[in-house]
């Protein structure tokens, strides 16, 4: 397997264990109880980190705390995004003040250069699904990086120390984290340490711990901005913390990409789109004949079916165990094991997207008093 892992470049196999190696990760050990309950957690979706015990502790002894997440607004929101969004409703829950920046900058450096199609797809497509799916929009600090805010000083403090950041780091570091640099990549890492950081200045929250969930991907963004915190000197900054999931697989069995519709389920796909995708698309880990599969059994780490269940569908670990042996038995067909799948997005999507309706109201009033 490789492990060659950058913001623009995400091989199809990932070796968890080796990435946690090579970038000076840590796997979980203990946490608070509150942890336990949380699917993701527990499951070991999210498996390692950096510096977590302040936000542990944190939360144990009820202290203030960010956690800061962004978005890029180039595509349709699917169960991968569905993922982060409920790690950030689970940390609001606990108490955290949620930061949610678009990267409408990078987005437009990197993928989309039409600055109003990507705040729709920002509003349309993330502001939506966050609502539907329970986060409380007014407990947020939702912004676009193009736009920080109406409050000239908070906006000054943002774009003023993402500029400061820029002593603090050299072409060669830049290169040495990225690989292949150009000034648009290089101009998006320095906003996206300012959007890590910026919580923590005076006209923010002021120094406290910050947590930034993200995909193994994306931690070059982390390692630069956790070097840059640490050597500018005209801010008192607590190192930040970081947790890592695992990529939820595409239907084809690779990563999700928002440029390949049949590579992932939408949100907003209606439940027959999305059933005739897995019964089409979805990867099995089934055998090549029914003989062979009821002889051997099937593999549920590689079938997709089986992770879509693991990853969103299926809230039982009980539940989930009894299909993992049943498949890996024999037990289980691929055909049965996409008709549970099937069922229990069919039921979600349905609820799911009452939910946005209901939601839409709500969500134009938060766009129209923030002014977007």
């Amino acid at each position: 397997m490789t492990s060659k892992v950058t913001p623009w470049e995400v091989p199809a196999k990932i070796d968890y264990e080796k990435l946690v190696k090579e970038f000076g990760l840590e796997f979980f050990s203990a946490l608070p109880v509150q942890f336990s309950k949380n699917m993701l957690f527990r499951r070991k979706i999210v498996f390692a980190h950096r510096d977590f015990a302040r936000v542990a502790s944190a939360v144990e002894n009820r202290q203030p705390f960010v956690m800061m997440t962004g978005l890029m607004p180039s595509g349709k929101f699917h169960f991968g995004h569905k993922m982060v969004a409920e790690q950030m409703i689970f940390y609001q829950k606990l108490g955290a003040k949620v930061y949610i920046t678009v990267a409408d900058v990078e987005a437009y450096n990197s993928r989309i250069p039409d600055m109003g199609q990507l705040r729709t797809t920002a509003i349309e497509e993330y502001l939506m699904n966050y609502a539907a799916l329970g986060l409380d929009l007014n407990k947020c600090d939702f912004y676009f990086q193009s736009m920080r805010s109406k409050d000239g000083k908070k906006s000054s403090a943002y774009y003023s120390l993402a500029n400061m950041l820029a002593r603090h780091a050299t072409f060669n570091e830049f290169k040495a984290i990225y690989g292949d640099i150009s000034p648009g990549k290089m101009a998006s890492a320095l906003l996206q340490a300012s959007d890590m950081l910026h919580p923590q200045l005076p006209q923010f929250e002021g120094p406290l711990p910050v947590v930034v969930p993200v995909g193994c991907d994306q931690d070059p963004h982390l390692r630069i901005a956790r070097d840059m915190s640490q050597r500018i000197k005209a801010f008192n900054f607590i190192q930040l913390s970081s947790t890592y999931h695992k990529f939820m697989p595409g239907l084809k069995g690779g990563k999700m990409s928002s440029s390949d519709p049949t590579s992932y389920i939408a949100l907003t796909d209606t439940p027959e789109e999305a059933s005739k995708k897995i019964m089409k698309y979805a990867f099995s880990g089934g055998r090549e004949s029914l003989e062979e599969h009821r002889k051997k059994g099937g593999n549920p780490d590689i079938d997709v079916s089986f992770q879509m269940l693991k990853f969103a569908l299926e809230q039982d670990d009980e539940k989930l165990n009894s299909v993992y042996n049943d498949y890996k038995a024999g037990k289980l067909l691929s055909g049965e094991l996409k008709q549970i799948a099937i069922e229990k997005i069919v039921l979600f999507l349905k609820e799911h997207q009452q939910k946005m309706q209901k939601s839409r109201i709500a969500v134009e009033k938060f766009v129209e008093g923030q002014g977007f």
